[in-house]
């Protein structure tokens, strides 16, 4: 006698939407974030830029299969109105085989508005020139400026 387990198959899409109205609403009612950007901002920047996710490799999220198989790891920051004026990505793993780093901003309902590319060795010249932060971490703002906009709510 075999064991029939029904297979579920779930539309990714619809769940990241579903996770998005979660997190607002929680932000809206607890003013407490709950820790879901990074997932979102891998699902986010895959998507948007017709990118490959990669499962295998550590610190590396994602591969650009069209081109010259790019390495990129990405992040997540939400802006939310009145928040800090100097808010940082977090700590980069420098040990990770990663050569572009892509930074996907959010507004406060956790829709994507920008994505950023930052080429690796620029990022780690900046962080020898500033050691003022002993993390391994800079600004939003600092990123924006070395890095190049790649995708903006704007442009689609």
């Amino acid at each position: 006698m075999t064991s029939q387990v029904a297979k579920i198959t779930y539309n990714i899409a619809a769940l990241m939407e579903q996770t998005r109205l979660v997190a607002a609403d929680y932000r809206n009612t607890t003013g407490q974030a709950l820790p879901v950007t990074a997932e979102l901002a891998r699902f986010d920047a895959i998507d948007r830029l017709n990118l490959q996710k990669l499962d295998g490799e550590q610190g590396v999220d994602a591969v650009d299969a069209n081109k010259t198989q790019e390495k990129y790891l990405i992040k997540g920051r939400v802006i939310f109105k009145g928040g800090k004026a100097r808010q940082k990505l977090g700590q980069l793993s420098l040990e990770s085989g990663w050569e572009y780093l892509l930074m996907v901003i959010y507004d406060a309902t956790y829709q994507p508005t920008q994505i950023y590319k930052v080429d690796r060795t620029i990022i780690e010249k900046e962080l020898v020139n500033s050691p003022k932060d002993k993390r391994g971490s800079m600004t939003v703002a600092k990123y924006k400026a070395i890095g190049e906009l790649v995708w903006s709510l704007e442009s689609e």
